[in-house]
């Protein structure tokens, strides 16, 4: 993944046209603007997104695939829709390659269970990295213990990049699955995922990616990175919670039993025998988030009309502003400093705990996030209990960093 160009805001779309699409920004909290610095925990919802859920609600409501009639029918239609919409963003195959889940964290677990855990064997391997999520370190836990198989772990420097040469030497005989994400939630160092994949591929190693913070912000070709499963969030993207997407190469879904049993993921049933859906259908049991699917291809549609190229010219910019910004606070450090990274910043202030901070951030109208962010082994990496991490969105503003700024030589000046 190359890094995305510095650029003047000046020279990318009028992002703040594009912010008048999100409604919940025009309100105030506490007397201030809001400046919502959080959306690697969760975006911020545009217009075209609510409004395709609404209308949804309003005119198509059924059930899908299930129907004769006119509305399931239309419901099925929309389902399917953003099926392909999501395929086409991310360059998949074929639409059987692209399960709906409830988000990431039941994407890896998908694969930890209807994968490994019915492949590996004790001894095998399977190799994570220092930077990940809780939800990219747990599932495969919870897979050596049903299985025997060992978990190792790839270390990363002080700047927070993976020490690449560790994790090629960690990749051994025994090692069946390679799982790492593809940019950290907790410091935005994007990894370099083409090569990681090709070097596992050449070692006929499988590989799964955590996408949850890419998609909001670069260009994802699946087929282009070849890796074997990709998992990511609506939530992330502009669309909705609770809807997500397992990407699988289609030759190792076939093989794959189904992870839960119910209605959908059945061709027929009898008390003998149950002879199992085609892909997709095979992983997606019972009745689907139709709306939240819906909602997901509207987000989709949304990142491509303003273009992903853009979206990372103006991350990386929002980054790099709020860097050298934050970096002219006395006693403030920035943890996270990849030479590749985007759209966050993650950062602890001499005296001032990351919570009080938040707090006073949140008196300025500045929506942070503080705390371990779901990664705690970051933290500990660093020695330290949290950080304060401010995450941009398409809608946020080179005045919000100021804002920021602001509200934290406020808590520098009250605490420090």
């Amino acid at each position: 993944m190359n890094q995305p160009q510095a650029a003047s805001i000046k020279d990318l779309p009028d992002f703040a046209a594009i912010r008048a699409d999100f409604p919940i920004l025009e309100q105030q909290v506490h007397g201030c603007p809001l400046a919502y610095l959080d959306s690697a925990a969760s975006a911020q919802r545009p217009r075209q997104v609510i409004d395709a859920i609404a209308d949804y609600y309003r005119h198509d409501h059924a059930n899908v695939h299930r129907g004769v009639h006119t509305l399931s029918q239309r419901a099925t239609e929309a389902y399917e829709g953003a099926r392909e919409s999501v395929r086409r963003f991310i360059n998949a195959a074929s639409s059987k390659e692209i399960i709906f889940t409830r988000g990431t964290t039941e994407a890896i677990n998908l694969v930890a269970q209807a994968f490994a855990r019915t492949t590996l064997k004790p001894g095998d391997e399977i190799l994570i990295t220092w930077m990940e999520h809780h939800s990219n370190i747990v599932p495969w836990q919870m897979v050596c213990e049903q299985t025997g198989a060992v978990l190792r772990v790839a270390p990363i420097n002080d700047r927070g990049e993976l020490e690449l040469d560790a994790w090629k030497k960690l990749l051994g005989k025994k090692t069946r699955v390679a799982a790492f994400g593809h940019i950290s939630n907790a410091l935005g160092t994007i990894n370099p995922v083409h090569e990681l994949c090709a070097e596992a591929r050449r070692r006929g190693i499988a590989t799964v990616i955590d996408g949850a913070q890419a998609l909001p912000h670069i260009d994802v070709d699946v087929r282009s990175i070849d890796c074997d499963f990709y998992a990511f969030s609506g939530h992330k993207m502009y669309g909705p919670t609770g809807i997500g997407v397992l990407y699988g190469r289609e030759e190792m879904l076939q093989d794959m039993p189904p992870w839960q049993g119910g209605g959908e993921m059945i061709l027929a049933v009898d008390f003998e025998k149950t002879v199992y859906n085609e892909l997709p259908h095979k992983f997606e049991a019972g009745t689907p988030n139709i709306a939240g699917a819906i909602g997901l291809g509207a987000a989709v549609a949304y990142l491509e009309n303003i273009g992903m190229e853009q979206i990372a010219a103006h991350g990386y910019e929002l980054m790099r502003l709020a860097s050298e910004a934050l970096l002219a606070v006395p006693g403030l450090r920035l943890i996270g400093t990849a030479e590749h990274k985007t759209a966050l910043v993650s950062f602890v202030v001499d005296g001032v705990h990351p919570h009080d901070l938040g707090t006073i951030a949140d008196h300025h109208g500045v929506a942070i996030r503080t705390g371990h962010h779901c990664a705690m082994p970051v933290m500990q990496r660093f020695g330290l209990p949290a950080t304060a991490r401010a995450s941009f969105g398409i809608y946020n503003t080179e005045a919000e960093i100021d804002q920021l700024v602001a509200a934290v030589r406020d808590a520098k000046e009250v605490l420090g």
